[in-house]
């Protein structure tokens, strides 16, 4: 799998991550088969979080083999330097390391969060020293609300941002437009998560009866290729470096596995019609509030 240059950060990634989640809740041996099976395949970004319940524990051990070999990016959701900290260290344990080549402060929903993490004794404080220590590589951000990211954007030059980037939200909602801009305009690297998303769930009952559970936000049925393939296209018409597929091996395997014709075909005027159109019937259910 060809590699593309990730922003400003020195790396060359695949144009596929492997999220954290699809190696959750499955166990380890499942957890070593998906990492096996993605390094043959040439993946060499690995995105997790302390957030995703037994991720780094199971991920921290399927990639002992080949730590050396890969770009591994890790997150906290804590606000202050001390809380981070204690976090930052458990991290390192769990996915058996002594550095991320990507450290991410996570979630920011509020512009409270911000204001928090670069206050005095906040999380940034924390980042900043391990990225001068030589523990952290490159400094980013994940977030679902783009004012809050542009925000954050405007305060520290990140070197990454992942971000929902999604046809559903874009089309209807331009959601992402201005952030893919700033951030090509800093050089940052581009993650594109929620790429095949479909809309919210109908009820906690529809979920539940799902094969993707695990995500809280209903994927595009395996059935519909043709519209999973346009919604990929989509993402990558946007300018990203890579995308994060839902946290399902499935999702993951299916994107691996059809990223090369997305990246050989892109979108046309045909897909963004059908996209358009599609959107029509689940326009009012979108997945984040707007």
């Amino acid at each position: 799998m060809d590699k593309r240059k990730f922003g400003n950060t020195g790396f060359e990634i695949t144009p596929v991550v492997y999220g954290g989640i699809v190696s959750m809740r499955d166990g380890q041996e499942a957890s070593d088969q998906y990492v096996s099976w993605a390094i043959d395949r040439g993946i060499n970004y690995f995105d997790v979080a302390p957030t995703y319940e037994d991720a780094q524990e199971k991920l921290g051990i399927s990639l002992m083999p080949y730590r050396k070999n890969i770009h591994l990016a890790c997150k906290t959701g804590c606000r202050m330097k001390v809380d981070a900290q204690k976090e930052f260290e458990k991290s390192f344990s769990l996915l058996h390391t002594d550095y991320f080549d990507v450290y991410q402060m996570h979630a920011l929903k509020k512009e409270e969060d911000v204001d928090k993490a670069f206050g005095v004794g906040g999380v940034m404080e924390m980042m900043v020293k391990a990225k001068e220590r030589g523990l952290v590589r490159n400094l980013g951000i994940t977030c679902h609300n783009e004012a809050v990211a542009l925000k954050a954007m405007s305060l520290y030059d990140f070197d990454t941002v992942l971000f929902p980037l999604n046809w559903h939200m874009n089309i209807g909602h331009d959601m992402g437009t201005q952030l893919c801009k700033t951030a090509k305009e800093k050089g940052m690297g581009l993650l594109g998560m929620k790429e095949l998303i479909e809309r919210a769930w109908f009820n906690p009952d529809e979920r539940e009866n799902s094969t993707f559970q695990k995500s809280w936000c209903k994927p595009i049925d395996l059935e519909n290729k043709e519209l999973r393939l346009a919604a990929m296209k989509y993402t990558l018409s946007l300018g990203v470096d890579t995308l994060i597929p839902p946290g399902d091996f499935t999702n993951f395997s299916f994107v691996v596995e059809n990223i090369e014709e997305c990246l050989k075909n892109p979108l046309t005027e045909a897909d963004l019609t059908f996209l358009k159109q599609y959107y029509e019937k689940v326009k009012d259910h979108p997945f984040f509030k707007v």
